[in-house]
Order: C-alpha cells, then structure tokens, then sequence
C-alpha cells in the first residue's frame, strides 16, 4: 500500500511547486525588480518562494478533505520545504561573499 501512495503525494508536491511558480512569475513586481529589492532584501527568489510556500501551507491546512493521508504528507513536504528556505536563507546570510551580484542572463550589461 505504502508504494501505492507516494506516486500521488509527489504528484500533489509537484502540483504546489508548480503554482507557487506560476504565481512568483505572473506576479506584478518579479524579483529583482526595484520594489522586490526592498521587500525581497538580497534573495529575492528565496522569499518569493518562501511566500507563495506559506500559502500553500495555509490552504492545505483549509481544506476539509485528507484525500487518503495524502493532503497531510504535502503539507509535511511543504513545511519541510520552508524550513529548509530558512535554513538556505540563514547560510546566505552566514557566507556573504558567495552571494555577490551576478548579472542574469539577456540582463544589458553596463561598460
């Protein structure tokens, strides 16, 4: 039974991620973008991510239904995956020179 069950919990992980990922890139101010910056400190991406993982957490725990144990093992993933944002922001801010601006890719560049 246990082998039958992570196939649809992965499914349900993947589902969030892609979301989240859809909503970090329709979102108005994307980050990097000079409000992102502000709001966003020197990894954006990290906390779009952290956000949109934060309300996958807050709507997993609505929901009513478990939809066979399945509901609960995405909202540990999930949980689990915020945890280790916090983690990643922690080691970013503990090794600051790894970290210092790189240009993105099609970005014009300054001579």
């Amino acid at each position: 039974m246990r082998r039958e069950t992570w196939l649809p919990a992965a499914a349900l992980v993947m589902g969030l991620v892609l979301g989240a990922g859809t909503v970090a890139f329709t979102a108005d101010d994307q980050p990097g973008g000079p409000r992102s910056r502000q709001s966003g400190g020197k990894h954006p991406y990290l906390t779009v991510a952290s956000r949109a993982l934060t309300q996958a957490e807050s709507q997993l725990e609505k929901d009513a239904h478990n939809y066979g144990g399945h509901r609960a093992k995405a909202l540990e993933l999930v949980k689990q995956a915020a945890g280790q944002l916090k983690e990643a922001l922690a080691y970013a801010e503990a090794h600051p020179d790894e970290f210092k601006q790189v240009s993105t890719p099609g970005a014009p560049t300054s001579k």
